[in-house]
């Protein structure tokens, strides 16, 4: 017991030094940023004033850098502008621009360094750097209200992403917006983290996971670029209540994924709306697709998943599949399909007749897109009635038994003409 005693007795004096030690170091316009990093100790708060600052700094110890006014920290176009190195260094409220464009040293922002666990960048400004934040091999690092923009002059593949995660666990990537970079957030090997309320455009892929498991991406938008989310080998993802419009390949491309839920989404005006390729045993529920060219592009054995309950409103082409048998959308809600011709004798709010997304006009359209300009003729008319009423020659198709006769989300109107 005394023994215990000595123990939490010297534990507790060990609490107050360190506590007694942490101390605010102020920064100067003129004074070296370096000096004052160096000289810290570990918990300090080194607080710098509104001025210009030069950086390709190395922080190596648990620090605080606190921006007063909106200081500014170039890194003068060469390698790194801040690099942390320690474990619970934060850095807030600073100006960080100019870093090197090297792309095999992965010049950045701010680098975070294997090990510096629970780095936090907050209400930063990450201007013309080359990546915006690298992080890898990292937990808890906190991500949080940032304006990233990359080097916009720069054709897209010699950019950096505006956020790349590499091997971490537990990040919290939240209310950022990024732009004019290759990709928005780019999510390599990366688990257990939540990406909520950014907002990202003029990118290549609003957010790119590939090898990553157990995330959630919820309220954020990604709007013009080339695709809005791109999910790619990875299992049990959260994707809902996001935004992603005028995408002009993609809105949500859903590749080798499985186990996942993608609900309350609004996927409007993009090329392709759903993207599902090698998809399997998820749920795709409450959706509103609206005004693409293809609602759903389906390809590649994308079996086994509960897609039910969408509103599918205005798009040019709802569904694009070919393949050699039907594949049953029918789930006990029902999706609404805006060109549904059927009925509803029982009044129960659901088609008495199936709903088929494609017919044999539709597939031979695929296979000859000249064909379109045939597609009011009395020829292909009757071909198409004559595929109606001979199953043994309807093409194989998205089918929904019941289909829902209304459209749950009141605001699909408003997500009308926004393509890019």
């Amino acid at each position: 017991m005394a023994v215990l005693k000595t123990l939490l007795a010297a534990a507790t004096l060990a609490l107050a030094a360190a506590t007694t030690a942490a101390a605010e170091l102020r920064v100067h316009p003129g004074d070296s940023l370096a000096d004052a990093v160096q000289h810290a100790a570990p918990g300090d708060v080194v607080l710098i004033e509104r001025g210009d600052y030069r950086g390709n700094l190395r922080i190596d110890k648990p620090l605080t850098l606190r921006g007063l006014g909106r200081p500014t920290v170039s890194g003068g176009l060469d390698g790194d502008t801040l690099r942390i190195a320690s474990p619970d260094v934060t850095i807030e409220g600073l100006i960080v621009i100019d870093s090197g464009d090297d792309l095999t040293a992965q010049n950045a922002g701010i680098y975070v360094e294997p090990g510096s666990d629970r780095a936090a960048i907050v209400h930063c400004e990450l201007v013309y750097n080359l990546f915006g934040l690298w992080i890898q091999h990292v937990k808890d690092v906190r991500v949080d209200g940032n304006v990233i923009v990359g080097k916009r002059d720069y054709p897209s593949a010699q950019r950096g992403n505006g956020i790349q995660l590499y091997d971490t666990t537990g990040a919290r990537i939240v209310a950022n917006q990024i732009s004019f970079a290759r990709d928005g957030i780019y999510v390599d090997v990366s688990h257990h983290a939540v990406f909520r309320a950014n907002r990202i455009h003029n990118v290549r892929y609003g957010t790119h996971y590939m090898n990553s498991n157990d995330n959630v991406w919820e309220d954020n938008d990604s709007y013009d670029n080339r695709g809005g989310l791109a999910l790619m080998m990875t299992r049990r993802q959260v994707v809902r209540h996001n935004r992603t419009w005028g995408n002009t390949d993609h809105g949500i491309m859903l590749r080798t994924i499985q186990d996942s839920v993608i609900e309350g989404n609004i996927v409007a005006g993009n090329a392709r709306g759903l993207f599902i390729y090698d998809a399997e045993y998820n749920v795709v529920r409450g959706n509103l697709v609206v005004d693409n060219e293809v609602g759903a592009h389906l390809w590649a054995g994308s079996i086994h998943n509960d897609i039910d309950g969408n509103d599918f409103v205005a798009n040019r082409q709802p569904v694009h599949y070919i393949a050699a048998n039907d594949q049953s959308w029918s789930g006990p809600q029902g999706n609404y399909w805006s060109n549904y011709l059927g009925w509803d004798r029982d009044g129960d709010g659901r088609g008495d007749v199936a709903y088929r997304a494609s017919d044999l006009v539709d597939r031979l359209v695929w296979r000859h897109p000249a064909a379109k300009l045939l597609l009011n003729s009395p020829a292909v008319q009757t071909l198409r009635m004559v595929g109606e009423q001979f199953p043994l020659l309807q093409a194989p198709s998205v089918v929904d038994a019941h289909p829902r006769l209304r459209p749950r989300s009141e605001e699909w109107h408003r997500w009308m003409g926004r393509q890019r």
